[in-house]
């Protein structure tokens, strides 16, 4: 069979799906609080569509402080409505859910991506002789050696906190309907600075996939790469949904 015979008329359309055009679904906290541009939340933040869905009940406090206690099977759930529904694949938006990240792969039939912590290899590999990444978690009282395992992560990764500070963590955890965006930048990059006075980090991971907004301004006040899942899920949209390129014939 020649690789074009599928394509071979046009006018036929195969259907199979309830949706199409959004390869990616992400399972959504249920939350309030403002998720402005950039936040994995916001669907301005992505330049191709994704489908959400939201978890009922898995606030940020009980997913991040609480270990989603009780709600594995809502996730599974969740995911199997987003895969019933058409996407190719699964991610999350919250780096704590790698604790679900086994059930949740055995649960459904595409790739899943549960944290942006599960770059931690990858980008450990790109680090330069001597370097290595660090982690800029929303929460690392609550990020236990558990969460790391589970996202391939060494449990003795550095780890700085916006935890404690004037804004960020107080108004996502508390899930508060109104949040200083400046105060929470600063949020952000002190607390990078504060990872970045370790002469060994060579790149930050943020764990957190409210910190997106932020990472262009915590690459300029560090110098150093910044990963989160928005670069993340671009490749993991990539993977499902190749780029067609025109033929030679077509030059």
């Amino acid at each position: 069979m020649k690789l074009s015979e599928p394509f071979s008329d046009p006018s036929i359309a195969s259907g199979g799906k309830a949706v199409y055009g959004a390869s990616v679904g992400i399972l959504m906290l249920e939350a309030q609080f403002p998720r402005i541009p950039g936040d994995m939340g916001n669907a301005l933040s992505w330049p191709f569509p994704v489908h959400y869905k939201v978890v009922r009940g898995a606030s940020p406090d009980l997913v991040v402080r609480r270990r989603a206690e009780d709600m594995l099977t809502p996730f599974i759930h969740a995911a199997q409505e987003l895969v019933a529904d058409g996407v190719d694949g699964i991610t999350t938006n919250c780096g704590f859910l790698s604790l679900f990240q086994a059930e949740l792969a055995a649960a459904v039939p595409v790739p899943v991506m549960t944290s942006s912590l599960m770059q931690w290899d990858m980008v450990s590999r790109l680090m330069p002789h001597g370097k290595r990444p660090g982690i800029l978690t929303v929460n690392a009282s609550s990020l236990s050696p558990d969460h790391l395992i589970a996202a391939g992560v060494p449990v003795d990764a550095p780890v700085v906190t916006t935890e404690g500070r004037r804004e960020f963590t107080r108004a996502i955890l508390d899930n508060e309907a109104k949040m200083n965006i400046d105060l929470a930048r600063a949020d952000n990059i002190d607390a990078a600075m504060e990872l970045a006075t370790d002469t060994t980090i060579g790149g930050i991971i943020l764990e957190c996939t409210n910190m997106i907004p932020y990472a262009a301004d915590i690459r300029a006040a560090t110098g150093l790469p910044v990963y989160s899942i928005h670069n993340l899920v671009m490749w993991f949209q990539a993977s499902l949904r190749p780029p067609r390129f025109p033929s030679h014939q077509e030059i």
